[in-house]
Protein backbone atom coordinates (compact mmCIF):
# COMPACT_ATOMS: atom_id res chain seq x y z
CA UNK A 1 0.00 0.00 0.00
CA UNK A 2 2.64 2.36 1.05
CA UNK A 3 4.26 2.27 -2.89
CA UNK A 4 0.36 2.93 -4.73
CA UNK A 5 0.85 5.75 -2.43
CA UNK A 6 4.03 6.77 -3.05
CA UNK A 7 3.45 6.27 -6.95
CA UNK A 8 0.14 8.42 -6.41
CA UNK A 9 1.67 11.24 -4.72
CA UNK A 10 4.44 10.80 -7.67
CA UNK A 11 1.70 11.22 -10.49
CA UNK A 12 0.04 13.88 -9.03
CA UNK A 13 3.38 16.04 -8.31
CA UNK A 14 4.31 15.17 -12.27
CA UNK A 15 0.58 16.46 -13.48
CA UNK A 16 0.95 19.26 -11.24
CA UNK A 17 4.46 20.19 -12.41
CA UNK A 18 3.00 19.92 -16.37
CA UNK A 19 0.48 22.33 -15.90
CA UNK A 20 1.97 24.62 -14.00
CA UNK A 21 4.92 24.21 -16.93
CA UNK A 22 1.82 24.89 -19.86
CA UNK A 23 0.03 26.93 -18.60
CA UNK A 24 2.91 29.90 -17.70
CA UNK A 25 3.42 31.33 -21.07
CA UNK A 26 -0.11 32.23 -21.11
CA UNK A 27 -0.43 33.97 -17.82
CA UNK A 28 2.99 35.71 -18.77
CA UNK A 29 1.64 37.07 -21.93
CA UNK A 30 1.13 40.72 -22.48
CA UNK A 31 -2.14 41.78 -22.23
CA UNK A 32 -2.97 43.29 -25.93
CA UNK A 33 -5.64 42.56 -28.23
CA UNK A 34 -5.21 40.17 -31.34
CA UNK A 35 -5.67 41.66 -34.47
CA UNK A 36 -8.28 39.76 -35.97
CA UNK A 37 -10.40 39.86 -32.40
CA UNK A 38 -10.31 43.91 -33.03
CA UNK A 39 -11.58 43.19 -36.10
CA UNK A 40 -14.31 41.23 -35.15
CA UNK A 41 -15.76 43.61 -32.50
CA UNK A 42 -15.36 46.31 -35.09
CA UNK A 43 -17.45 44.48 -36.93
CA UNK A 44 -20.12 43.60 -34.48
CA UNK A 45 -20.67 47.67 -33.58
CA UNK A 46 -21.15 48.28 -37.42
CA UNK A 47 -23.31 45.10 -37.71
CA UNK A 48 -27.47 46.68 -38.90
CA UNK A 49 -28.40 44.00 -36.42
CA UNK A 50 -26.55 46.06 -33.41
CA UNK A 51 -27.94 49.34 -35.13
CA UNK A 52 -31.43 47.99 -35.09
CA UNK A 53 -31.00 47.35 -31.26
CA UNK A 54 -29.47 50.65 -30.88
CA UNK A 55 -32.47 52.22 -32.71
CA UNK A 56 -34.83 50.50 -30.41
CA UNK A 57 -32.81 51.17 -26.87
CA UNK A 58 -33.02 54.94 -28.52
CA UNK A 59 -37.00 54.96 -28.21
CA UNK A 60 -37.26 58.45 -28.10
CA UNK A 61 -39.45 58.38 -30.73
CA UNK A 62 -42.54 60.58 -30.64
CA UNK A 63 -45.35 61.08 -33.29
CA UNK A 64 -46.57 64.43 -34.03
CA UNK A 65 -49.65 65.29 -32.71
CA UNK A 66 -52.64 64.65 -34.44
CA UNK A 67 -56.33 65.08 -34.34
CA UNK A 68 -58.83 62.42 -34.12
CA UNK A 69 -60.95 62.15 -37.42
CA UNK A 70 -64.77 62.55 -37.10
CA UNK A 71 -66.11 59.08 -37.17
CA UNK A 72 -69.72 60.51 -37.90
CA UNK A 73 -72.20 59.17 -40.45
CA UNK A 74 -69.07 56.16 -40.72
CA UNK A 75 -69.76 52.47 -41.21
CA UNK A 76 -68.24 50.16 -38.68
CA UNK A 77 -66.58 47.47 -39.11
CA UNK A 78 -64.96 45.39 -36.20
CA UNK A 79 -62.09 42.63 -36.27
CA UNK A 80 -61.14 40.13 -33.72
CA UNK A 81 -57.62 39.24 -34.43
CA UNK A 82 -55.10 36.79 -32.78
CA UNK A 83 -54.16 37.43 -28.80
CA UNK A 84 -57.64 38.86 -28.72
CA UNK A 85 -56.85 41.82 -30.07
CA UNK A 86 -59.04 44.35 -31.65
CA UNK A 87 -59.33 46.30 -34.71
CA UNK A 88 -62.35 48.45 -35.47
CA UNK A 89 -61.93 50.49 -38.80
CA UNK A 90 -64.85 53.35 -39.86
CA UNK A 91 -65.14 53.72 -43.67
CA UNK A 92 -67.03 56.58 -44.90
CA UNK A 93 -68.91 55.75 -48.49
CA UNK A 94 -68.02 59.00 -50.20
CA UNK A 95 -63.96 58.88 -49.10
CA UNK A 96 -62.25 55.35 -50.20
CA UNK A 97 -59.06 56.99 -49.89
CA UNK A 98 -59.47 57.22 -46.25
CA UNK A 99 -60.16 55.39 -42.84
CA UNK A 100 -60.18 55.62 -39.50
CA UNK A 101 -58.48 52.65 -37.08
CA UNK A 102 -58.99 52.25 -33.73
CA UNK A 103 -56.43 50.56 -31.93
CA UNK A 104 -55.61 50.07 -28.57
CA UNK A 105 -58.12 52.75 -27.37
CA UNK A 106 -56.48 55.39 -29.93
CA UNK A 107 -58.32 56.44 -33.19
CA UNK A 108 -55.94 57.29 -36.05
CA UNK A 109 -56.75 58.37 -39.58
CA UNK A 110 -55.21 56.12 -42.22
CA UNK A 111 -54.20 57.16 -46.01
CA UNK A 112 -55.32 54.45 -49.00
CA UNK A 113 -51.97 53.67 -50.86
CA UNK A 114 -52.26 51.86 -54.49
CA UNK A 115 -51.08 48.14 -54.66
CA UNK A 116 -50.55 45.92 -58.05
CA UNK A 117 -51.87 42.74 -55.50
CA UNK A 118 -55.20 44.52 -55.13
CA UNK A 119 -55.19 44.24 -51.40
CA UNK A 120 -56.27 47.57 -49.33
CA UNK A 121 -53.33 48.85 -47.67
CA UNK A 122 -53.84 51.81 -45.96
CA UNK A 123 -50.65 54.05 -43.84
CA UNK A 124 -50.33 56.09 -41.23
CA UNK A 125 -46.93 58.09 -41.81
CA UNK A 126 -46.80 59.77 -38.83
CA UNK A 127 -47.84 56.90 -36.56
CA UNK A 128 -46.15 54.29 -38.76
CA UNK A 129 -49.19 52.22 -38.80
CA UNK A 130 -49.98 49.86 -42.15
CA UNK A 131 -53.47 48.51 -42.19
CA UNK A 132 -53.09 45.57 -44.93
CA UNK A 133 -56.71 44.10 -45.93
CA UNK A 134 -57.34 41.14 -48.26
CA UNK A 135 -60.57 39.21 -48.63
CA UNK A 136 -59.81 36.43 -45.95
CA UNK A 137 -58.32 38.71 -43.23
CA UNK A 138 -56.57 41.65 -42.13
CA UNK A 139 -53.30 42.56 -40.49
CA UNK A 140 -52.22 45.65 -38.59
CA UNK A 141 -48.21 46.04 -38.57
CA UNK A 142 -46.38 48.73 -37.06
CA UNK A 143 -43.41 49.94 -39.50
CA UNK A 144 -41.10 51.56 -36.97
CA UNK A 145 -40.71 48.32 -35.23
CA UNK A 146 -41.15 45.99 -38.26
CA UNK A 147 -43.66 43.91 -36.19
CA UNK A 148 -47.38 43.04 -36.40
CA UNK A 149 -49.20 44.35 -34.01
CA UNK A 150 -52.22 42.30 -34.40
CA UNK A 151 -52.70 39.28 -37.31
CA UNK A 152 -55.75 37.02 -38.25
CA UNK A 153 -58.16 39.93 -37.93
CA UNK A 154 -61.56 39.00 -39.01
CA UNK A 155 -64.72 40.74 -39.19
CA UNK A 156 -68.22 38.81 -38.70
CA UNK A 157 -68.54 38.09 -42.45
CA UNK A 158 -64.77 36.80 -42.69
CA UNK A 159 -65.22 34.51 -39.38
CA UNK A 160 -67.89 32.90 -40.82
CA UNK A 161 -67.05 29.53 -42.16
CA UNK A 162 -66.56 28.33 -45.47
CA UNK A 163 -69.11 25.69 -45.46
CA UNK A 164 -71.73 27.96 -44.78
CA UNK A 165 -70.91 30.62 -46.92
CA UNK A 166 -70.76 28.19 -49.70
CA UNK A 167 -74.54 27.20 -48.77
CA UNK A 168 -75.36 30.80 -49.12
CA UNK A 169 -74.43 30.93 -51.88
CA UNK A 170 -76.29 28.12 -53.36
CA UNK A 171 -79.48 29.55 -51.91
CA UNK A 172 -79.36 32.55 -53.46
Amino acid sequence: MATSLQHLFAAGAFAFAAFSLCSAPAFAAPEKNHPKAEDVLKARKSSPKSKQAAAAAEDNWAPADEAEPDITDTKVTEYSCELNNKVTIYTNEGDDSHIALRWKKRLHRLERVGTTTGAMRFENTNFRLIWIGIPSKGILLDSRLNRQLANECKNAEQAKPVVAAASELKKS
